[in-house]
């Protein structure tokens, strides 16, 4: 017996341990290599579109001066025929290239459960570096973005990643792309964050950064360690500054709200111009042509203009006209159908708009040392703040440019009035904007239509235990070691909820069980009067509560009966649930023999 009994944990022993040990493995060093390669790719992406560009510019042009010096019929022709060239590519293969990027991305990720077609690497890459070579007013972040987010895609394809993993790798490749582009890892993980990804977990957080820190290594490796926009220096004169920043702020959420009305307010304009849809973009490359003729410093990424901005070398009267030029210059550009992005023209918007309030303010303020190229640098973060109303994005990459802690607290001066006012005034950044024209309407990466068709009582679980108030305290204790669950809904003995208590609120006292008094009830320790959802709300109205809370379940309430709690809405679980009726409805549609996606509304006469 003796023998027996030793001989168990010879033989059985270590098996569960080995598979445990495998699994552990399995789950932490997958997603880790998965990020890794992820990065890599995205980070070779972004360095051949940085080739492409370089050898599109080479023989094309440049700089401003050398555009000024091309005849003036070529320089009219290269930009509308790059735009033709678009708009064929993206009416007959891929219409998801139109535009910046980003915002098809959120909605694959939203709606499609991170699925982008693999054409889109190869034809977004070529199509935008074709038309930023040829002078299109466009930036090439957002196209990288997507560009790394279908190289996720792809990889995740090839994979066969579950649906969570899906969305997590096109995450990881938009992030790298960004990061690679900048050469700006922290930049790169912080627009993924804010911007791509909402449903965020720490083992998520992880993979971003390693995707993001490897397709940043890939490209100093190949391109050497160099920012894209690197100014001379930065200083904060004096504390007194911060008030001009503020007002630097306020004009850049004014700046923000021109240049999205502008990018979306002229497609109106462009549905009256007869011909089909292809022909647009050459139109606007025409338009933009014209624009160069007079002002070519506003043709192409703008990067040249922004480094003399930068640098002090711009004037005053010279900002005013580009900071009007360019919004002009890129709203016709993406309102027109072609490919490009708007993060690098509110970096040029923003460098312009800096200049002038800075020169202003050199010039009627007592404070000496003013530096109006200071101030250009602030307004590029505060103009994409407003734009993108993704304020630490903002933030993080004008310091990755500088490495500069000085430049920190101007900008958040700066960044969240711009923020404000276009929440205040508009509602939506330039990303989201474009999709409401599409009629989606997100909350946090979902889409708020579906949302509101889904009800919580068809997501709720069940309340399995619940505690009076009145409890002791040592009970609750012994309960929480025995349930399963971290959380109760508190009843008083007429059967209403009174609050909620979680292991949170007793951690202290499970660390410290001297400090307990011999008296303490649950009502002691609870969390008073929480905030509820009632059974018959939909999920849109959840996804607020969770958003601007930061809750991660919330008590269920019945609609009939007041007080009386009928489920738990847990945020993780929920969420999983409006995925798979995502994809449910994805598989219904494909197998339906009537494909309402292809009958086209009928037009009146």
């Amino acid at each position: 017996m003796e023998s027996t009994g030793s001989s168990k944990p010879l033989t059985n022993g270590p098996g569960p341990n080995r598979a445990r040990t495998f699994t552990v493995l399995k789950d932490v060093a997958v997603p880790i290599l998965v990020a890794l390669v992820i990065g890599a790719v995205a980070g070779l992406g972004a360095v051949l579109f940085h080739y492409l560009l370089k050898g599109g510019s080479l023989i094309l042009w440049t700089t401003a001066e050398e555009i000024a010096r091309v005849p003036v019929w070529l320089r009219l022709l290269v930009p509308a025929g790059a735009g033709l060239m678009a708009g064929l590519v993206i009416c007959k293969w891929a219409p998801e290239l139109k535009g910046p990027g980003v915002p098809h991305v959120m909605k694959a990720l939203a709606l499609e459960g991170g699925r982008i077609r693999h054409r889109v690497t190869i034809l977004k890459t070529l199509v935008t570096s074709t038309l930023i070579s040829a002078g299109a007013s466009v930036g090439r972040e957002g196209p990288i973005v997507q560009i790394g987010a279908s190289i996720g895609s792809t990889i995740s394809h090839f994979l066969s990643l579950n649906l969570e993993r899906r969305r997590l790798a096109v995450v990881c490749g938009a992030a790298a792309g960004m990061a690679a582009t900048f050469q700006a890892p922290i930049a790169g993980t912080m627009f993924a964050v804010e911007i791509l990804l909402f449903d965020l977990e720490v083992s998520s957080m992880s993979s971003i950064v390693i995707s993001a820190v490897t397709g940043t290594v890939v490209a100093r490796q190949i391109l050497g360690e160099r920012a894209t926009i690197h100014p001379a220096s930065f200083a904060l004169v004096s504390h007194w500054e911060l008030l001009v920043y503020f007002v630097l702020g306020i004009a850049a959420g004014i700046a923000s709200l021109m240049i999205i009305w502008s990018l979306f307010g002229l497609p109106r304009l462009w549905k009256r111009v007869p011909g089909p849809e292809w022909i647009k973009p050459g139109i606007g490359g025409l338009l933009v042509g014209l624009i160069g003729l007079y002002i070519p410093q506003v043709l192409g990424v703008g990067y040249g203009e922004i480094l003399k901005a930068l640098n002090g070398q711009v004037l005053l009267s010279a900002a005013l006209v580009l900071f009007f030029a360019k919004i002009a210059a890129t709203s016709i550009c993406i309102s027109s159908g072609m490919s490009g992005g708007i993060f690098a023209p509110s970096l040029f918007v923003g460098a312009m708009l800096g200049t002038m309030v800075g020169g202003v303010a050199a010039q009627i303020l007592p404070i000496h040392g003013l530096n109006p190229a200071y101030y250009a640098l602030v307004g590029m973060g505060a103009v994409v703040s407003g734009t993108t109303l993704a304020p630490m994005t903002a933030v993080l990459t004008i310091f990755e440019l500088t490495y500069t802690y000085q430049v920190i607290m101007p900008l958040m001066v700066a960044c969240i009035p711009s923020l404000l006012l276009v929440r205040i005034f508009h509602g939506y950044s330039v990303y989201e904007t474009k999709l409401l024209l599409e009629g989606i309407n997100l909350v946090r990466g979902h889409e708020v239509n579906k949302l509101r068709n889904m009800r919580v009582a068809d997501f709720m679980a069940p309340v399995h235990e619940v505690v009076y108030e009145d409890m002791p305290f040592t009970k609750l204790l012994e309960l929480f070691e025995k349930s399963n669950f971290p959380h109760f809904p508190v009843l008083d003995r007429s059967g209403r909820l009174v609050g909620v208590v979680t292991v949170r609120d007793v951690k202290d006292l499970l660390i410290h069980p001297e400090r307990c008094p011999q008296d303490l009830k649950v009502r002691d320790v609870m969390t008073p009067n929480p905030v509820t959802i009632r059974e018959d709300d939909n999920l849109e109205t959840a996804f607020n509560i969770f958003a601007l809370k930061g809750f991660s379940f919330l008590p269920v309430m019945s609609s009939k009966e007041p007080g009386k709690v009928v489920g738990i809405l847990k945020e993780a679980e929920f969420l999983n649930a409006y995925h798979e009726q995502l994809a449910k409805e994805r598989i219904l549609a494909r197998l339906s023999p009537f494909n309402l996606t292809n009958i086209r509304p009928i037009k009146n006469s």
